[in-house]
């Protein structure tokens, strides 16, 4: 069977080095492994108030990484969610297979709606359209962190509620989980996901920052006090992460450095660190200017979301047959 691999980023503000080291690297190496499709979802995003420009604004922005970073889209589909019309429509049918159980069982909702006084309906429901924008493609595969395998376990329930309601229609899709560096952690707190959100400018690493800023970060990012570079997750948590930044920028087995760095201390670490970040991440920043005030990123958008149309079109008028809705 021909592997198909389906995921999505909201455009919610830069991008940090644990989206690009969990996720967009990823998807750059996936481009020789499967047929690939990139969505920057749009829709996700309008769960939480957006000011219009400053989305319009992040759509782009997102665009130009996944370009510079090195997704090609004549061998991918890279596109916007809200220009395919489809995902909206089969989110709405997959609301109506959805029970209400199902959605107040998602652990994001409660995390994200926690202490607020209003909480749109669309923070609620957009586990259902999530699904829709996985099945309307027959992903076989969706690339996703351990913090969103509940949602592609809702997708593959749907499916197959789906399926034996109305007969054979999607493909019940498999989370794909890395091993190893799937979830990178605040510089600030190893206990967290490295997040845009975080008000500690200390905690992340944007893909934008300036080199001087990659070093102060890095060199006020806390470690412990045995001064040790050994990775050990459980009780070396803030210098493992370091660690797994390291190896996924660099190739490095784990091994290979901690003998590299043993009995130096966590200085000179971090100062390798710093600038590992910083080689990485200068030719992309480059290719970024380049992208992002040309007219060329506006066409493969509009080509993306054709390609990605002709596909969701197909899968819309099954899903339309075998329900009762198209005549």
């Amino acid at each position: 069977m021909k592997r198909i691999y389906f995921s999505g980023i909201q455009p919610s503000g830069e991008i940090t080095l644990g989206n690009y080291l969990g996720a967009i690297q990823r998807f750059v190496t996936m481009q020789e492994e499967a047929d690939c499709i990139y969505c920057i979802v749009d829709l996700h995003a309008l769960t939480v108030p957006q000011e219009p420009e400053t989305l319009r604004n992040n759509i782009r922005q997102l665009a130009a990484i996944y370009l510079s970073a090195g997704i090609d889209p004549y061998r991918t589909i890279l596109f916007v969610q809200s220009h395919v019309p489809e995902h909206a429509q089969l989110g709405w049918l997959m609301q109506c297979v959805a029970y209400m159980g199902e959605m107040e069982r998602m652990t994001q909702f409660k995390e994200k709606s926690a202490g607020k006084s209003a909480v749109h309906v669309g923070l609620f429901t957009y586990p259902a359209l999530m699904a829709a924008d996985i099945l309307l493609y027959q992903a076989t595969h969706v690339p996703v962190g351990e913090d969103q395998k509940q949602h592609v376990e809702l997708t593959r329930d749907l499916a197959e509620r789906f399926n034996r309601r109305f007969g054979e229609t999607f493909t019940v899709p498999e989370p794909l989980i890395p091993d190893f560096g799937g979830r990178i952690m605040s510089l600030d707190d190893p206990s967290k996901k490295m997040s845009k959100s975080n008000p500690n400018p200390n905690s992340k690493i944007l893909l934008q920052d300036e080199p001087d800023d990659i070093r102060k970060k890095i060199r006020r990012a806390v470690t412990d006090s045995e001064a040790q570079i050994r990775y050990d997750k459980e009780n070396k948590p803030a210098v493992s992460n370091l660690m797994t930044i390291y190896a996924l920028l660099s190739g490095d087995t784990m091994e290979t450095i901690e003998a590299r760095y043993a009995g130096q201390g966590y200085g000179k670490f971090k100062n390798d660190l710093a600038e590992l970040v910083i080689e990485k991440l200068r030719p992309l920043q480059e290719r970024y200017n380049e992208w992002i005030n040309s007219p060329k990123l506006d066409d493969v958008l509009r080509e993306g979301a054709e390609k990605a149309a002709r596909i969701a079109s197909r899968t819309m008028d099954l899903v339309k047959e075998k329900m009762g809705i198209k005549l």
